[in-house]
């Protein structure tokens, strides 16, 4: 029995942090400071409080935060999904890669002339800060979701960066020297990380959509699982094959995010659920290894002042002036540009990274994975704090989210083609249209969400943005149908050429390839 204790109390120890977590976001209706930078620096003070806490092999701590970020990608892509992703991939792939490499350079640059790091360190330390992480972004605005273009390009954005990031620093690591010879072996390691990943995913996420649609399962609940574990097989098979996994599990799920498949709901708020419960897992293993008060902690060894010259220095001009250089050909309005700009938030990836750099054995890196831990406390409390109100100054539409807790669904055995569900998008063709004026051969309005109360659907009743519509469709107008519902610009063309024509023009288009596999938009 002498052992059983400690094992009960481990894990009433994991169990409270757990439920700390599960009730973060209440804890963010009332404290202004986003709840990751609490478990952070609450994790940080623990360690110096209880110095056993510190004692945490880095290994252990690395592969714990693997597993969560493996989590948080793989979620952040299912978010975006297919069709949002292909309206902006080339603006997210700009952003996410070049910026990424921009960002890299400019802070090392800046922590070689001006705080005097070698050449080396620095380069580690500006790769390790160039992610952003826009999940605490939205962590930070809780239920309240921004409009426009802004949103999906930084939630894109750090989707990308964070494997770039990843697969920089990992290259940069098994350079032994800076110099002309080794860039050519650290492009070429960075390239092949790249291009793994990619096709990996690509082809993982196609591969699990074939086998989320066509293999059957006995369990309602084994379906999550499945998705669940073959991700993390993506993961450690790109990994195996020498590319970023990161970015494969990334791909993977934008490439089944949105697609019609069964149990989709409830494999998307599986997963929503493991994503937050891994980013305060991370914060707070990560946490554990950071000293703050000790002889040799973050105030003595006087990290804090350049991590917090560098955080100032990353936020009002590096971020600014090189990421607004890269994205000035993209269309967006002025409030969502200086949104983007304003809002590239640090989170777990920097410190993850971080660690790899001291488990490396890199001189200096202690001291690197001091500021780094700086830089990303100060992103997170000040930046992040400021960002609801940001967003307001800026004139960006911000929604509130309210959960739905009550549901009443309709089960089929086999998938129903006939089916779908749409949200009325802002400007589309069916917001203030009414029902008689949506209503014909190709699709029947049969249910209206609004709030989350059901509307009386009358020929005369009055669609607007963001009701849920249940319409009934005919599977070969179903991109003519969809296109009534979101702001695309196919969509007047395709009216004025009628269902059928339209139809197969959809599915004879190269670029719409992917929507034969699986048409997205319903559930």
């Amino acid at each position: 029995m002498s052992a059983v204790s400690p094992f009960a109390a481990a894990v009433l120890i994991a169990a409270l942090v757990g439920l700390a977590a599960v009730l973060s976001n209440r804890l963010g209706r009332w404290v202004p400071v986003p709840v990751s930078a609490l478990f952070l620096v609450g994790a940080a003070l623990a360690s110096d409080v209880w110095p056993r806490l510190e004692t945490i092999p880095f290994d252990a701590v690395e592969q714990v935060v693997t597993v969560a970020l493996v989590v948080i990608l793989f979620d952040g892509g299912m978010q975006i999904g297919w069709r949002q992703f292909r309206a902006n991939a080339g603006a997210i792939a700009w952003i996410g890669v070049a910026g990424t490499l921009a960002t890299a350079a400019a802070l090392a640059l800046a922590a070689h002339t001006l705080f005097g790091l070698g050449w080396r360190i620095a380069l580690l330390l500006g790769t390790a800060l160039s992610p952003t992480d826009p999940a605490v972004v939205f962590s930070v605005l809780g239920r309240r979701e921004i409009g426009g273009r802004s949103g999906i390009l930084l939630q894109g954005e750090s989707g990308a960066n964070d494997p770039v990031g990843i697969a920089l620093l990992v290259v940069l690591l098994t350079a032994t020297r800076v110099d002309m010879r080794s860039v050519g072996a650290v492009a070429t390691g960075f390239a092949v990380q790249i291009v793994v990943g990619a096709v990996v995913g690509l082809v993982g996420g196609l591969g699990l959509l074939w086998f989320m649609r066509r293999v059957p399962l006995p369990a309602a609940g084994m379906y999550s699982l499945r998705v669940l574990m073959c991700a993390m097989a993506i993961y450690a098979a790109t990994t195996l094959a020498h590319g970023s996994g990161f970015l494969a599990v990334l791909v993977a799920g934008v490439v089944i995010g949105g697609q019609r498949a069964p149990y989709r709901a409830e494999i998307e708020r599986f997963h929503s659920a493991l994503a937050n419960l891994g980013e305060i897992v991370a914060f707070v293993m990560l946490g554990f290894t950071i000293q703050v008060t000790g002889p040799h902690g973050v105030v003595q060894g006087g990290a804090w002042w350049i991590g917090l010259g560098l955080a100032i220095l990353l936020t009002v001009a590096i971020r600014p002036l090189l990421v607004g250089a890269l994205t000035w050909r993209i269309r967006l309005e002025r409030g969502e540009r200086l949104f983007v700009l304003l809002t590239g938030l640090k989170g777990a990836v920097p410190i993850l990274l971080g660690s790899f750099i001291v488990h490396a054995g890199v001189p200096d890196a202690r001291r690197a994975y001091e500021i780094i831990f700086v830089v990303v406390a100060f992103s997170v409390i000040v930046q992040g704090s400021a960002v609801p109100i940001l967003a307001q100054r800026l004139g960006l539409p911000l929604r509130t989210v309210n959960p739905r807790p009550w549901t009443m669904n309709a089960r089929f055995e086999e998938e129903p083609e006939s089916l779908h569900r749409f949200t009325v998008a802002a400007g589309s063709t069916a917001d203030g249209a009414t029902v008689a004026g949506l209503s014909s051969e190709d699709l029947w309005v049969s249910v209206i969400i609004r709030r989350g109360r059901l509307v009386t659907v009358t020929p005369e009743t009055r669609l607007r943005s963001g009701d849920e519509v249940l319409v009934l469709a005919e599977p070969a107008a179903t991109p003519v149908v969809a296109a009534l519902f979101r702001t695309d610009p196919l969509g007047p063309q395709a009216l004025s050429r009628g269902p059928s024509a339209t139809g197969r023009r959809y599915f004879r288009s190269a670029s719409l390839w992917f929507e034969r596999l699986a048409p997205g938009g319903s559930q």
